[in-house]
């Protein structure tokens, strides 16, 4: 048992607690969290931090097995650009690639990631990913744009599928975006969508996707009528018309990957359109081939950056519960509450008198 306390928790589950105190079993279960109103006293035992104390961290949105690309996609290029960098460059040795997913496994645990929204064209990381601490729900992403290969596609996500079950991974069958499926094998990914599939779906990255395909907001709600939740990936260029319609559905969470539009655009998301629309907004890395690390803080920075006036305990919420909320894990995951076990982290330096992150924050992994 060890009982633990720092200079503020967020604990994702209602208002910021001054120095208020976790009691958390050996296993990690929260036991209680006591609100000391800001008056802790001194117990001997209790663990006592000089910064901001927060449940692990959800990433939405993370491509595990392209991480042997890190550095090797020039920024700035546009969408079309880098699509077609990832296409003539994720071949390489089977060696390789688990080497660097296996390293980018690490760096998310160490950054403080306790689930994550996966993304898997193929099996390369599956053997990672069991071996891994980190919750994983695996999206098995289908795309292919020639209406006569269609059969091909849907056999051979059928048989990803077939792995990853029997590496006993969690995962659903879920289109890449609009604008990468022909019609006949949209069709075939929609004969394999549940009422309580998890989708996770490219959208509206750039202006560029405006061009590639139309009525974006209709199709992904008719989308989001098939299943449990959908994830809509990116939203770099919705606009509010959009926006307001897709967020009228209650299964619709908007997951911001700020780091890697930056990279590919160089545009930010719309947050406080979203935000004021929404409360169902949660982040993501998307790969190391757009992204120079996978740290959900550094894209809780960002967004906190683009809209300073937003409280920093909303912002954390999107990387927490959120999160958990979206890949169906609030029930153990994403807030500091009895009985749950959540993962504990301790963010330092902070600037704990503005509550804001500093470029120099860093993770510091408590439970």
């Amino acid at each position: 048992m060890r009982k633990i306390s720092a200079q503020y928790l967020f604990t994702s589950a209602g208002e910021p607690l001054k120095r208020g105190v976790i009691t958390a079993a050996d296993d990690g279960t929260v036991v209680s969290v006591e609100d000391s109103a800001g008056n802790l006293k001194e117990s001997a035992g209790t663990e006592f931090y000089n910064g901001i104390i927060i449940p692990g961290l959800i990433n939405c949105h993370n491509h595990l097995e392209l991480s042997h690309l890190g550095g090797q996609i020039p920024a700035g290029g546009g969408l079309q650009q880098f699509i077609a960098a990832v296409r003539g460059q994720r071949a390489a040795q089977p060696r390789e690639i688990a080497a660097a997913a296996e390293k980018a496994g690490q760096m998310m645990v160490s950054e403080g990631t306790v689930a994550c929204g996966d993304i898997s064209n193929g099996t390369a990381s599956f053997e990672i990913k069991g071996r891994s601490s980190i919750e994983w729900i695996t999206f098995i992403e289908v795309f292919g744009s020639d209406p006569l290969l269609a059969a091909t596609r849907i056999s051979e996500a059928l048989a990803v599928s077939a792995a990853a079950e029997s590496a006993r991974l969690k995962h659903h069958i879920t289109p890449h975006s609009l604008y990468s499926s022909s019609k006949e094998l949209f069709s075939l990914i929609l004969s394999h969508i549940t009422p309580e599939s998890i989708l996770s779906l490219h959208l509206l990255e750039s202006d560029e996707e405006r061009t590639m395909t139309d009525d974006h907001a209709n199709r992904a709600l008719a989308l989001a009528a098939r299943c449990r939740r959908l994830i809509l990936v990116h939203n770099t260029v919705i606009t509010r018309p959009e926006a307001e319609l897709l967020a009228a559905a209650d299964n619709t969470w908007f997951c911001l990957c700020p780091s890697s539009n930056l990279q590919i655009t160089g545009t930010l998301p719309p947050v406080h359109l979203l935000r004021e629309l929404t409360g169902r907004i949660v982040t993501g890395t998307d790969s190391l081939a757009s992204n120079n690390s996978l740290s959900i803080i550094t894209e809780l920075r960002l967004l906190h950056d683009a809209a300073p006036e937003l409280p920093l305990g909303e912002i954390i919420r999107w990387g927490t519960l959120n999160g958990a909320r979206a890949l169906g894990m609030e029930e153990t995951l994403g807030s500091l509450e009895p009985g749950k076990r959540p993962g504990l982290l301790l963010l330092e330096p902070v600037d704990l008198h503005r509550l804001r992150l500093l470029p120099e924050t860093r993770v510091r992994r408590l439970l």
